[in-house]
């Protein structure tokens, strides 16, 4: 990736954007590459019919293995979520509610997500992303970080006085509404539907450890000492 983060955000070449993308599977581990793949094509279908128990076990052996590369992470959010195990119809509502909502409402959408247990607003962005690529993006630390070398963005000082690590519902709503625009955008100048906002998060992810120097992130920096 030759162009900076803000760079790409103002490029009106498409072809800058897909070079970003595809820089996104250059830092998926092998380990992990064929359980990202498998995401990729998921039919979310397949989900809303699975029954309960199987629906557990998507979230236990497959999302939170994806969303909880650590191990420690993994197993702290695992132990949260086998909770419902011993209050399972908790869960079969909320499996009904994630296929029932209006995608357009992101609100809603967070708000039914996190009620998983083991599921903050980032991991809870993240499964919604897996299933409604069109409509979701992964909201979480590295994406603000991201964010924060865009010094131009609208939303700019919202994003400083953010905690990356513990992201709120509020944050998130907002960052959803970052890369739903950006999507928008996208398509509009490109002429195409094929942009989504996972599409977008997936190619600030792949920027989160580019160093460059950022007069919002030193800021943050400040914001946070303080």
């Amino acid at each position: 990736m030759d162009l900076k983060i803000e760079e790409l955000w103002h490029s009106t070449c498409q072809d800058d954007w897909l070079i970003a993308e595809n820089c996104y599977w250059n830092q998926v581990s092998n380990a992990n590459r064929s359980l990202e793949k498998s995401l990729e094509v998921l039919n979310p279908d397949d989900i809303k019919q699975m029954n309960v128990e199987t629906f557990y076990l998507f979230l236990h052996d497959t999302y939170f293995v994806w969303k909880y590369t650590a191990k420690n992470r993994l197993a702290t959010t695992r132990a949260l979520l086998k909770r419902h195990l011993t209050d399972i119809t908790t869960l079969a509502e909320i499996q009904n509610e994630l296929f029932s909502f209006d995608k357009t409402q992101i609100r809603t959408g967070l708000e039914i997500a996190s009620r998983i247990r083991g599921l903050g607003i980032a991991g809870a962005s993240g499964l919604l992303s897996v299933l409604f690529p069109d409509y979701f993006g992964t909201v979480d630390q590295f994406v603000v970080k991201s964010l924060l070398r865009i010094d131009e963005l609208n939303e700019l000082e919202n994003l400083v006085r953010m905690r990356p690590e513990a992201l709120t519902l509020a944050d998130g709503v907002m960052i959803e509404q970052v890369l739903r625009a950006k999507a928008d955008e996208l398509n509009r100048i490109f002429q195409t539907g094929t942009w989504t906002p996972r599409k977008i998060d997936k190619i600030l992810w792949a920027y989160r450890e580019k160093n460059e120097n950022s007069p919002s992130l030193n800021k943050k920096l400040k914001f946070e000492i303080t």
